[in-house]
């Protein structure tokens, strides 16, 4: 089998936490270098972000990136890519042209790449399966302040309408998509995003913390890009409130790690005005061979987001055997098993944060107990079982496509 992977914005050798690159990055990296050893040949075709990568890329073994320009070859947000879409798609088609070989099946990943797969898929008559990792419709719904644009949201009609699947990672996508979008019944999958349980897997704290050179403060951790979705300010206000804030340090993993970072500057100057600046650091993004050494060393992770289609943050702390504090929202409710794993916070408030984390803070029973829970409960979500999955629905689509050809 070979399949073409399309992430027009999102380059699998981009450090997750960094500018745009986040878990979508990582999902596609995992996933290909997890098919790549059954096997499979994956391209994953990706638009040139830095003139210092090369076209082509070896990722893993059957796996290869390949850059595409697509108006030069320096980064460019994706709320600027849409223009050169034909370009990116005609490059694409030019590859493959060059290399006389086509491809079984089009893997899509957002409505950006969605529309090339569209095209792809009338230009090979091939199956095209869409995964969205985050939908306009919902994050226009789960935070005032959202704008998705129509232009998406149309887009993602008209994936949705002509893939041969779309794949979402929890039931709760499922039912959002249902009912926010047409012609999605009977071509929707669930499969979760998985976990490399060999890479995250518990640290003793104290090693976890000489390795990062922190000392014996009380950790609540955050990671995720500075985008105003993953609510940020919600910890930093529930870290002001706590009845025992002494010694509690906030450590941000994401974004540049500086005063710099235009993007966190709101989060400064919340900081600053609650008069906890000094208790809130801030990493800049890490690769995933260190983010281990951050979930254990870290008394709670928080995700206070407002939108998240799985959550993978809150997995991979859970599989380091770090109790998680999160919103009730989205794939989050799969992910965290309320009172079990960690806590599941219905409000976007600061108030009902802070009396969660004070508990596992002064309880430290409590929070071993869910710490370990967790661990557990991770074990479900292993690449493997994800890939096979993926694979099944590949095969399944294929097939029924060869067979209404004949």
């Amino acid at each position: 089998m070979r399949i073409a992977v399309i992430s027009v914005h999102g380059c699998p050798l981009l450090t997750a936490g960094a500018r745009e690159a986040g878990g979508m990055n990582v999902y596609i990296a995992t996933l290909s270098r997890e098919l790549g050893a059954r096997g499979i040949e994956v391209d994953i075709f990706s638009r040139w972000h830095d003139p210092e990568v090369s076209e082509i890329e070896e990722l893993a073994p059957n796996v290869r990136v390949i850059h595409l320009e697509a108006s030069g070859r320096q980064f460019l947000s994706k709320d600027a890519i849409y223009p050169h879409l034909a370009q990116f798609q005609a490059g694409v088609l030019a590859f493959e042209r060059s290399e006389g070989r086509g491809y079984d099946l089009i893997h899509s990943h957002y409505w950006l790449s969605g529309l090339v797969g569209l095209g792809l898929q009338r230009a090979w008559q091939t199956p095209h399966v869409a995964m969205f990792h985050t939908l306009g419709a919902v994050k226009n719904q789960a935070r005032a302040g959202e704008h998705e644009s129509d232009l998406r949201i149309e887009s993602e009609q008209q994936i949705i309408g002509q893939a041969d699947a779309v794949v979402v990672a929890s039931p709760q996508e499922e039912t959002r998509l249902e009912r926010l979008y047409a012609h999605a019944q009977g071509k929707i999958r669930v499969i979760p995003c998985g976990v490399d349980t060999d890479t995250f897997r518990p640290l003793e704290m104290a090693e976890a913390r000489r390795h990062l050179g922190l000392n014996g403060e009380r950790i609540l951790l955050f990671v995720g890009r500075p985008d105003p979705l993953k609510g940020l300010e919600i910890l930093i206000g529930a870290a002001s409130l706590l009845e025992h804030p002494k010694g509690v340090r906030v450590l941000v993993v994401g974004g540049e790690g500086d005063q710099s970072d235009s993007a966190y500057q709101p989060i400064h100057a919340l900081a600053h005005t609650l008069d906890i600046s000094e208790q809130v650091s801030f990493t800049g993004a890490v690769s995933q061979q260190q983010l281990p050494y951050y979930y254990s060393a870290a008394d709670v992770c928080v995700v206070p987001s407002y939108y998240e289609s799985f959550g993978l943050v809150a997995l991979e702390a859970m599989a380091c055997g770090t109790p998680v504090v999160a919103s009730r929202v989205g794939g989050l409710q799969t992910t965290v098993r309320d009172g079990e794993t960690g806590f599941l916070i219905p409000w976007h408030c600061p108030e009902p944060f802070a009396e969660r984390l004070d508990l596992l803070l002064v309880n430290e029973t409590l929070r071993q107990s869910l710490g370990e829970a967790a661990h557990a409960a991770a074990q479900a979500y292993r690449w493997p079982a994800v890939a096979d999955s993926v694979l099944e629905l590949c095969d399944e689509l294929i097939a029924h496509r060869r067979g209404s050809v004949l």
